[in-house]
């Protein structure tokens, strides 16, 4: 028998957005799958039944029971809750006692990861790799296990272990969270001793979910080239490099995109004025709308914004640290998200000390955020790593020239605006190279200077709308790199 024509991928992933978003892998698997699709791929996706799933998807109905896999996992079912894209069908994994918990899928409120998330991401991993082995109980025989970061990283060592067949992908979207428990829950997890050792599960004498995926899965996509590069080195690559270096020749970067359909000025329902690339002037109705609703100074300066989780990662110490020095140079700040509380509670107080200047809003709303890309003139984004971001090719595409730090995928998609780039029409953007506040200020001071030069600023916001940042060029890799695991024959 032929291979299939459209190779069967098991999508298997923590969250997924809408219902379920913590960050840039919600978008991604969201994303992701329905251009998998539209490149000739027939795709599950894999999330747990958490309750907004659960109430999203009051009709979905059993696929397949699965009886207790290990001591710590009990029954438990996998629901089909229908095609939520063409030729993208999901599946929830639902077990009450591990996933049916309101708020976070990982920590609790105080901020604490769950005390059980050894078992809870243990039997998402382990369900994944039944499902991939018993290909009959659903009707639909998997071709490919594709894995997204820690959550479901045990899941190739599952197949190894046990003997398993499918071939597996790993994509880390984020190097720096392991999933680190003890030695003493392998056996609880169904996992042999033999497993842990320094080839396999074994890491710093933890159980790691990531280095045994890591380890032991096929191949491993990362979300952006120059990321590939950074986490092979020991900079940025999380105590990992070494056996990342190692297994360099099954390592690739595949850029993520962005969905253009949900980010787009031209259709966005959630802002206030849409607007095209021709059509520019109007932005500017977003800017005054943005102020309104935040309490900001009717001003002729720059908005400054920013959507980012508040963790050190993101470079939001130096946003508390020079922000005084910001609002003194002009700048506006329209912030959302939310993170570590020290760093909640330090922009809470640069905004107490601002009124009219600074607006912080801690949580998460997928509509502000819309308008905050729309409505802001530039978009801020110091990170101190970011494996590829998605919020500074949201800002490009929305005509808000982002200022990041040169790392990541943001050294694959922002070009720093100096006279050469200006010059030659590649500028999008402006970018810097150290992670502090010194540097922030300069590339800042930088951007506001050119933003009073409306003729060379409105070519920045046109470069940037101009670029392209679809899930397509993604789509086509991963595609390859599936039919690269399968055999000639099915």
């Amino acid at each position: 028998m032929k291979r299939r024509k459209s190779p069967h991928i098991l999508f298997a992933t923590s969250e997924i957005a809408p219902w379920v978003k913590t960050g840039g892998l919600g978008d991604v698997a969201a994303a992701l799958p329905p251009a998998l699709a539209r490149a000739g791929c027939d795709l599950r996706v894999l999330v747990p039944c958490y309750p907004a799933l659960a109430r999203a998807f009051p009709e979905a109905r059993e696929r397949v029971r699965i009886p207790g896999l290990a001591l710590r996992l009990p029954e438990c079912r996998v629901l089909d809750a229908g095609e939520i894209a063409a030729g993208v069908t999901l599946w929830l994994l639902d077990c009450p006692s591990r996933f049916e918990r309101e708020g976070n899928p990982y920590t609790e409120a105080s901020g604490e990861a769950w005390n059980d998330n050894v078992w809870r991401f243990g039997m998402l991993s382990r369900v994944a790799a039944w499902l991939c082995e018993n290909g009959g109980a659903t009707g639909w025989p998997v071709d490919v296990l594709h894995c997204n970061d820690w959550h479901t990283a045990l899941a190739p060592a599952y197949l190894h272990y046990l003997n398993g067949e499918t071939p597996s992908v790993l994509t880390v979207h984020n190097l720096a969270f392991h999933g680190q428990f003890p030695e003493s829950c392998i056996g609880d997890l169904g996992l042999p001793r033999r497993a842990f050792r320094f080839d396999g599960i074994e890491f710093h004498g933890k159980l790691s979910f990531l280095k045994a995926g890591l380890q032991l899965c096929d191949r491993i996509t990362t979300v952006s080239p120059n990321y590939a590069r950074e986490m092979q080195t020991e900079a940025y690559g999380c105590g990992l490099d070494g056996l990342l270096r190692y297994r360099r020749n099954r390592l690739t970067g595949i850029l993520n995109g962005i969905d253009e359909e949900e980010w787009n000025p031209a259709t966005d329902p959630l802002i206030d004025t849409r607007y095209t690339i021709d059509t520019l002037d109007q932005k500017a109705a977003n800017t005054r709308a943005l102020r309104a609703e935040l309490g900001l100074d009717t001003d002729t300066t720059p908005v400054l914004g920013v959507v980012s989780r508040m963790v050190h990662q993101k470079g939001t110490d130096l946003l508390i640290e020079e922000g005084d020095s910001l609002v003194q140079m002009g700048a506006q700040l329209a912030i959302i998200g939310s993170g570590e509380k020290p760093l909640e509670a330090g922009l809470r107080a640069l905004a107490a000390r601002h009124p009219g200047r600074v607006s912080v809003t801690v949580g998460y709303d997928e509509r502000l955020a819309h308008q905050i890309e729309a409505g802001a003139d530039i978009f801020l984004m110091p990170s101190r790593f970011e494996p590829c971001g998605l919020n500074q090719m949201y800002s490009l595409r929305y005509g808000t020239p982002p200022i990041v730090r040169r790392t990541g995928g943001l050294a694959d998609t922002v070009v720093d605006a100096n006279e050469a780039t200006l010059a030659h029409g590649s500028a999008n953007g402006f970018a810097f190279d150290h992670a502090s506040g010194e540097a922030l200020l300069a590339c800042v001071r930088r951007a506001m200077t050119l933003f009073r030069d409306p003729v060379r600023w409105r070519q920045l916001q046109k470069n940037g709308m101009r670029g392209q940042f679809s899930w397509k060029h993604a789509a086509a890799h991963y595609r390859t790199l599936y039919e690269s695991l399968m055999p000639s024959v099915r």
